[in-house]
């Protein structure tokens, strides 16, 4: 058996298990062996990981949402977790563990706490999230996807980057063609949830742009599945060609298809959409721990490749004025891609590689 194993944590969104399948496909290639210790609400964003990583299911909860009964039994469900992760570290114990936020990464940072294996975090956002924080004094080594990230006063961080699939590294830099006379592609995402809001104003918004700009107008758009059959009637209804489905498990190949991005501000995502190198209108989740989002959008936007929205100024009439203002002049959708790939870090994934491999004493 090969003795370099990884264990890797992460939460149940997409915004922490992406940079964890990018780290665990960069390991793998080293040679080394991955597992990956996740909820059951985390598994079911596990598909995209190689088949040679092995998923163990260890029990988790939040602290921070549902009723009083709920809250009050989650730290019996972590500690169920803890104990778990600390038995099977025992009988196969990891080079180094690394944690990318989420309660569901309580259990295996905590195990190698007390068994006193390499360990390290990672943290996406400009703000530590409530693991994250949790564990940022516990670790061996702090990684931030976003700099400068907010760190407890005495903790340092190391600047590698978000790390993005191999699907994405695949379409970095991709090429983008688009004419003053269209047609163009439109791709709306919601995060790994969706967003109501966006289901309710694009559909309108992208109908006034295709009448304004008398082009054909295409729409790949994620829905939550409650919204799915209003949003696609909506497209239907104006003849607006369009593919509403409830989670894109092809992102990487829409973004590259799409002239506009119009998404939500997570971490992961803005990433993704930087190293393929597309203009965005971004509307930060308000209800975002300590509003990172909205910090993830001004980086973007203070660049000059993005949009910024709030959610409180987020109407149809406005998004299709930002939207004609990108589409409708070929040359501003083509400084906000240039600028889109001037923030990139395509190499996050290698650079976080290399300091499991230094934290592992390689």
């Amino acid at each position: 058996m090969n003795s370099r194993h990884l264990a890797i944590s992460a939460g149940g969104t997409g915004g922490h298990m992406f940079p964890a399948q990018a780290l665990a496909e960069t390991m793998l290639a080293k040679g080394w062996r991955v597992t990956l210790m996740t909820d059951a609400r985390g598994a079911h964003y596990a598909g995209g990981f190689p088949d040679r990583v092995v998923v163990q299911k260890v029990a988790s909860a939040t602290l921070a949402r549902g009723g009083a009964p709920t809250r009050l039994l989650a730290p019996f469900a972590i500690a169920v977790g803890i104990a778990a992760a600390k038995f099977r570290f025992l009988r196969d114990r990891p080079s180094a563990v690394v944690g990318f936020g989420g309660y569901p990464s309580i259990p295996a940072l905590a195990a190698a706490w007390a068994l006193r294996i390499p360990r390290m975090i990672h943290e996406q956002n400009g703000v530590l999230g409530r693991a994250n924080r949790l564990f940022a004094r516990r670790v061996d080594m702090v990684a931030c996807g976003t700099w400068p990230t907010a760190l407890p006063d005495g903790v340092s961080a190391l600047h590698t980057g978000n790390p993005v699939r191999a699907q994405v590294l695949d379409r970095a830099g991709a090429a983008y063609e688009i004419l003053e006379s269209g047609p163009f592609s439109v791709l709306v995402i919601g995060g790994s949830q969706g967003a109501r809001i966006l289901s309710e104003v694009v559909p309108p918004a992208i109908v006034d742009l295709r009448d304004r700009l008398a082009a054909t107008v295409r729409v790949a758009h994620q829905a939550r599945p409650e919204d799915l059959a209003a949003v696609r009637a909506a497209y239907e209804s104006a003849g607006i060609e369009a593919d509403v489905e409830p989670f894109f498990a092809d992102i990487a190949r829409r973004i590259e298809n799409a002239h506009l991005a119009i998404s939500r501000a997570g971490a992961s995502t803005v990433a993704d959409i930087c190293v393929v190198g597309r203009p965005s209108i971004l509307i930060p989740y308000a209800a975002a721990t300590a509003d990172h989002q909205a910090a993830n959008a001004r980086n973007l936007a203070d660049a000059g490749a993005a949009i910024l929205v709030p959610e409180s100024e987020l109407d149809p009439s406005a998004l299709t004025e930002q939207m004609q203002g990108v589409l409708g002049t070929v040359g501003t959708a083509l400084r906000m891609r240039d600028n889109a790939l001037g923030l990139a870090r395509p190499d996050a994934a290698s650079r976080l590689a290399l300091a499991v491999e230094q934290l592992a004493g390689e």
